[in-house]
């Protein structure tokens, strides 16, 4: 039987430099967890695994000169055609709803600085995940609350030209806010010019003074939609609890004010707002939120595409340091190619760009040498063979 330490070993003999870290650290957890079930092989049974293994991993490699990128978008959109054009729903809190299907694919190649959807799963920090308590105190802190989410009801008194506020005293409770808060956000509004409020009851009345009647309605949808606590955008925050954990998610997003947040854990914090993520985070943590968002969606359908494919169009669009979206704004309208740009979209355009700055074409690329009838530089077109031609002269 072999132990622990003579696969670890063996595998770094035969595995480094012919496979990748995480194959090799995959082969030998799957190894040791098999010979911890008292299935015994010997070394020389142990050598031909880690040798299949290698010979496998080298088998599934790209040949030289094979159309990765068509191959890949071939392999995503293939799927996409299987897709549900509108799903609903979050896995993660069924009261949440969040795009899925084909409309979210979209917005992530599309880079939509504003998704239809946005939601956060934010992680605490140990003292705060371990407690109810300590949960709820950090998602008064996230969730924006403005009077009108505290509030039974809101009235126009067109004639003494004034706006009622009957305020909602559980709801105030529970978002914790108190009266002399309220009042105290009210008067630095600039356009309040009397505050009268009925503490027992929870009413306000709040008069902006001598104005019409439409700069009375506008008045009014500014109170309504006063801040008073939390951050502004997020609309909901509701606590989860998973295993021994309690995390918070919300609809709307702001990962910069969350990370602020006392009790945040933000190793662990996540949005599904990707140009958010890169403004926080950098273009690393964009790229692998392009992969895991595009996988998510792919494995809710219940479609199976290899991540390799995902990791190209995701590292195709973080390559220049930015988010570039996939179209005539983004990549393809980037192209060195004139002919390529040009067989894209706005033809006579780009062709005439190119003409006013004199940009030439080195013909580098597949759709260029299609147009103008050359072997494409993919398969056996990337060789160039150069024959070598016998001698012919005679000496007379």
């Amino acid at each position: 039987m072999v132990s622990d330490d003579l696969i670890i070993a063996k595998a770094d003999e035969m595995m480094i430099g012919r496979v990748s870290r995480s194959i090799k650290e995959e082969t030998v957890a799957a190894l040791v967890k098999f010979s911890k079930k008292k299935r015994t092989f010997s070394e020389k049974e142990l050598e031909a695994i880690l040798e299949g293994v290698c010979r496998e991993y080298e088998k599934a490699q790209v040949d030289p000169g094979e159309p990765v990128g068509t191959v890949a978008a071939q392999s995503v959109g293939e799927p996409g055609t299987q897709m549900t054009l509108n799903t609903f729903h979050y896995a993660g809190v069924a009261e949440i709803n969040v795009t899925l299907g084909l409309p979210r694919i979209i917005e992530i190649v599309d880079v939509r600085k504003d998704p239809s959807t946005p939601v956060m799963m934010v992680a605490l920090e140990e003292e705060y995940s371990s407690s109810r308590e300590n949960a709820i105190l950090v998602a008064q802190r996230i969730e924006g609350t403005t009077i009108e989410n505290v509030s039974i009801q809101t009235a126009l008194d067109v004639i003494n030209m004034e706006f009622h506020i009957d305020l909602d005293s559980e709801r105030m409770e529970d978002a914790g806010l108190t009266m002399e808060l309220v009042i105290k956000k009210l008067k630095k509004v600039k356009s309040v010019e009397n505050i009268r409020y009925d503490e027992e009851n929870f009413t306000i009345v709040v008069s902006p003074g001598q104005m019409n009647l439409l700069k009375l309605r506008k008045f009014s949808q500014k109170i309504k939609a006063l801040p008073l606590k939390g951050i502004k955008g997020i609309e909901r925050a509701m606590i989860k609890k998973e295993g021994e954990e309690y995390f918070i998610y919300t609809e709307g997003s702001d990962l910069a004010e969350v990370l602020k947040i006392e009790g945040v854990d933000y190793r662990r914090t996540k949005t599904n707002n990707i140009y958010e993520i890169y403004e926080v985070l950098g273009i690393e943590a964009a790229r692998n939120t392009i992969i895991n968002e595009i996988q998510k969606v792919l494995d809710e359908q219940g479609l199976e595409v290899d991540k390799r494919h995902t990791m190209l169009l995701a590292d195709a669009m973080c390559l220049e340091g930015d988010i570039q979206q996939i179209g005539r704004h983004g990549i393809t309208g980037e192209k060195a190619s004139v002919l390529a740009r040009a067989s894209f979209e706005v033809t006579t355009g780009h062709l005439l760009e190119a003409a006013r700055e004199g940009e030439r074409d080195m013909l580098n690329g597949v759709t260029e040498n299609v147009i103008v009838g050359q072997p494409i530089p993919l398969g056996t077109g990337i060789i160039d063979l150069v024959m070598k031609m016998p001698d012919f002269h005679k000496e007379v």
